[in-house]
């Protein structure tokens, strides 16, 4: 019974939290765009730099949760194995937008 339900209940959550981490790029993509315009234009130096890897490093948190929330779902090792290297991709690339933030912070 509750094997079902979680089964029914989670695959929406799960692309909730991926549509969520999609907006979050786009918007940060946009909203960066924007400043790199306006700072071209105005001659106002702004960290574009810094917000796109903020938006960036919010938006694979976002992912990283569905994926931890498809290990409720898996169902045989092959499954498992993607699984655990996605997220191990995805850990790798937020640490390294991390160091790329914490590095361009102390510049």
């Amino acid at each position: 019974m509750l094997e079902e339900f979680i089964a029914l209940i989670l695959p929406p959550i799960i692309s909730i939290c991926e549509l969520m981490g999609i907006f979050v790029v786009a918007v940060s993509a946009l909203r960066a765009f924007w400043n790199y315009c306006r700072s071209f234009v105005t001659h106002v130096p702004t960290d574009v730099k810094f917000d796109l890897a903020n938006g960036l490093a919010t938006s694979l948190e976002f992912k990283m949760a569905a994926e931890i929330l498809k290990t409720v779902l898996v169902r045989d090792l092959n499954e498992l194995i993607v699984l655990g290297a996605v997220v191990l991709l995805r850990a790798l690339l937020s640490l390294l937008i991390h160091f790329e933030m914490k590095g361009h912070r102390q510049e």
